[in-house]
């Protein structure tokens, strides 16, 4: 991975090959060999294998002009590649950090990568494909909507003629939904790719003849059996909706006084000398360029690794008997690049947070600007577990730790986006043009980082600062990431709040695009990518939950909430739905 001599050393080998193109089938190739064996067979680490790839395409990049001179002189041609791979985050989608380490090792492996990068209509990946003779498409995704995205461009693979190869790939996506909702949608092959180890082996199989006909049988015998224990588990008895609200949290409301947040009383000036920024209205702050060496010291290190999928928990990680050597290279090349972030300033952090008055209304929760708790300014509509719990254990719901309207209890709640992504596209584009394919996932896995950490402070400072319910709280950042604090910050389009398009309502009320930069895309991905967004609830019963499967009788009820026709919330909910729409 040593880059430093890499212009001398290449022109070294050029000069005692017979010719450019012998210097890349020759010692590149066969060292990028070593490399692909040695991670095929778990002997070295991803962040390894990036940096490999780096001295590999920064030697290319320099002999490509002898090579096109060469060409033009003697009308040669190049040699073949393994392969053409044409890869693509899905429409409306922005991460790309899994589909740039999925190229970089295949182009290790000698296939020729196209990748489209983000936000890709079908179309355009389709006319791409016909346009570079592709062997095979990749599809990557993050969010939850992007899975619908895949099999919409299944869908048109099949409809326009297509017999490629597809992989599936992305955070969100499983065997199991490309099993059952992808893989049936197109007739070509289908392949779920778990990560950046599995494309070669699976790549390699699909574009062999001898391999090919092995792997599609294991995976169609494998989609199979996901199939039927997916039919299994939507037989598996839900609650009614009715039933369900009637099993709701079960929170003792009598006697409980919820606080009221410090932002909201115009007399503490404190708070506000204390924020040191300017705010929008009573209810909101806005911060404008937080202090990213501040940030830094909440950082949680282990999605990092996990990112560039080196297994094992930090710090133990770092003094593995196998990895570790790998793990603090890589840990020492991030503070590295930190301290050039925090020092040269590459990126702009940029927040905002409101603080509400607040009832629930059943299942929703209505958002007021004045105490007086009339009309709802807006409304947060929620959804709730329907799965038929043992007796005793509650069908939760977000709402149900909002005090209700008809206690008369006053409550509140608190939004926040924050992002520390401004600024890192121009930077990677940079990476790109110098050939630095591992500095830039390198930054954008840290920009990931520092605007979780970001959402880690601001979540602090609101429970002991802006609402102020938990003044005396002094955690450690080992207790912070172990979530030792009252309250929880859910985000729209996880687990306990599957519905991705509520972050509208936090984006009206907090006028984010205005006072932060950060956009929607139609797919309701944040951008840029390392942004964070949620909900601040206090109430010291308040926890994390999974709503899980949805009963046709809720998600009609939410469609009517929303005022959606019930396709539009079985489109938005597909994930969560616990029956087949199409039955």
């Amino acid at each position: 991975g040593i880059t430093d001599f890499i212009t001398e050393d290449t022109e070294e080998a050029r000069l005692a090959a017979d010719r450019p193109l012998s210097v890349i089938e020759g010692p590149l190739m066969a060292g990028m060999n070593v490399v692909g064996d040695l991670f095929g067979s778990g002997k070295m680490f991803l962040p390894q294998v990036v940096k490999s790839a780096r001295v590999m395409k920064q030697a290319v990049a320099y002999l490509l002009p002898y090579m096109d001179k060469e060409k033009e002189e003697k009308g040669l041609t190049q040699s073949s590649s393994a392969g053409k791979i044409l890869m693509a985050t899905v429409k409306g989608d922005v991460h790309d950090i899994g589909k740039n380490i999925v190229g970089v090792v295949l182009q290790c492996n000698n296939y020729e990568v196209i990748d489209l990068g983000v936000m890709v209509p079908a179309q355009k990946i389709l006319d791409k494909a016909r346009e570079v003779g592709a062997d095979l498409i990749g599809l990557s995704g993050l969010i939850t909507p992007s899975l619908d995205e895949m099999v919409n461009v299944a869908s048109e693979m099949q409809r326009q003629g297509f017999t490629l190869p597809l992989l599936i790939g992305g955070a969100t996506t499983s065997r199991a939904h490309t099993a059952v909702k992808v893989d049936h949608k197109y007739d070509g092959p289908v392949v779920w790719v778990k990560d950046a180890s599995r494309s070669v082996p699976v790549t390699a199989a699909l574009l062999d003849p001898k391999q090919r006909d092995k792997l599609l049988a294991n995976v169609s015998a494998d989609y199979d059996s996901l199939r039927a224990r997916h039919a299994a588990k939507n037989d598996r008895p839900l609650a009614t909706i009715e039933e369900a609200r009637a099993a709701r949290t079960p929170i003792e409301w009598n006697g409980y006084r919820p606080p009221r947040p410090r932002l909201l009383l115009q007399q503490d000036h404190a708070v506000s000398s204390a924020v040191g920024l300017p705010g929008a209205g009573q209810h909101v702050r806005v911060f404008h360029s937080v202090d990213l060496a501040e940030l830094r010291r909440y950082i949680d290190w282990q999605p990092f690794f996990n990112a560039w999928e080196m297994k094992g928990s930090f710090p133990e990680i770092l003094d593995d008997a196998e990895s570790g050597e790998t793990a603090r290279k890589l840990y020492d090349d991030a503070q590295v690049m930190l301290d050039r972030i925090v020092d040269e300033g590459w990126l702009t952090a940029k927040g905002v947070v409101g603080l509400f008055p607040a009832n629930s209304v059943g299942d929703d929760i209505e958002v007021y600007l004045g105490e007086e708790r009339g009309d709802a300014h807006a409304v947060l509509r929620h959804l709730r577990q329907q799965g038929a719990h043992r007796p005793g254990v509650p069908n939760r719901c977000l709402a149900d730790f909002v005090a209700p309207k008809e206690t008369g209890l006053k409550d509140y709640i608190g939004l926040f986006a924050v992002t520390a992504g401004i600024g890192t596209h121009e930077r990677i584009e940079k990476f790109k043009a110098e050939v630095d394919d591992y500095s830039g996932i390198l930054l954008e896995s840290l920009a990931d980082r520092l605007a979780e950490a970001f959402a880690e402070r601001l979540h602090e400072r609101v429970r002991r600062e802006l609402w102020g319910y938990a003044p005396d709280e002094h955690l450690d950042n080992h207790q912070l990431l172990k979530e030792q604090y009252a309250g929880i910050r859910p985000a729209a389009g996880y687990p306990a709040s599957p519905d991705h398009t509520e972050k509208e309502v936090l984006w009206d009320l907090l006028d984010v695009e205005a006072n932060t930069g950060m956009q929607l895309t139609e797919s309701m991905a944040m951008w840029p990518g390392a942004s964070v967004s949620g909900i601040y609830f206090s109430h010291p019963e308040s926890q994390y939950f999974v709503v899980g499967r949805l009963g046709p009788d809720q998600v009609a009820d939410y469609a009517e909430r929303k005022g959606w026709t019930l396709a539009e919330a079985e489109r938005w909910l597909s994930p969560n739905l616990g029956y087949d729409p199409e039955d």
